[in-house]
């Protein structure tokens, strides 16, 4: 079924989170951060992924772990929805266009964790979210999927909007990225046989 329900507990953060990759892209996020629910909520829209997140974090000291402890989490469900692999298309991109930002996202479900990162965010924070914390939730959904994933900044001066496109544009290249190739779809995508 392509679904995953992931539950992790530290004594920073409380997460439960259940998607599905051949969902609608309907969602329910709480994490406790307004700016990364909006976040989580456009990527599951735009990869038509039904995602739902509930987390109760250290909030109280700042978002850190939450934005990290979800990327985890986030990761570690695709990386079991998507099993050995079979029939994935494995490769995705987007060039997304969020008013003055364009952003160019591209996706290897290779197995191997691999982050590259030319962004340009221009302001500290957007509201009560530190800016930094969006390479630290992309870096950990990585990691725990093992997936090369691309963000080139190709325009953008608003820090909201280019945060946003890499949402947007991450949620598209990885819906491409899951898919089934109908061409395909007994074969691990992959001349080692596995991924």
């Amino acid at each position: 079924m392509r679904q995953a329900q992931v539950s992790r507990k530290t004594a920073e953060t409380d997460i439960c989170l259940s998607l599905w990759l051949d969902g609608s892209g309907v969602y329910q996020n709480d994490t406790g951060c307004g700016f990364l629910n909006h976040m989580l909520d456009l990527f599951a829209r735009h990869g038509r992924f039904d995602l739902s997140v509930q987390c109760t974090g250290d909030v109280q000291v700042d978002y850190h772990h939450t934005a990290e402890d979800v990327g985890i989490v986030l990761g570690t469900a695709f990386k079991q929805a998507l099993g050995d692999c079979r029939g994935i298309t494995r490769y995705g991109s987007m060039l997304l266009p969020m008013d003055e930002a364009l952003m160019l996202c591209a996706a290897d479900l290779s197995g191997r964790a691999a982050l590259g990162w030319q962004a340009d965010i221009p302001t500290q924070k957007v509201g009560d979210f530190d800016t930094e914390l969006v390479k630290e939730f992309w870096l950990a959904f990585t990691r725990a999927l093992g997936c090369s994933l691309h963000f080139k900044q190709l325009a953008g001066e608003n820090s909201h909007h280019i945060i946003e496109a890499m949402f947007k544009g991450a949620g598209r290249a990885l819906a491409a990225a899951v898919k089934i190739d109908p061409a395909s779809a007994e074969e691990i995508p992959s001349t080692k046989g596995v991924l």
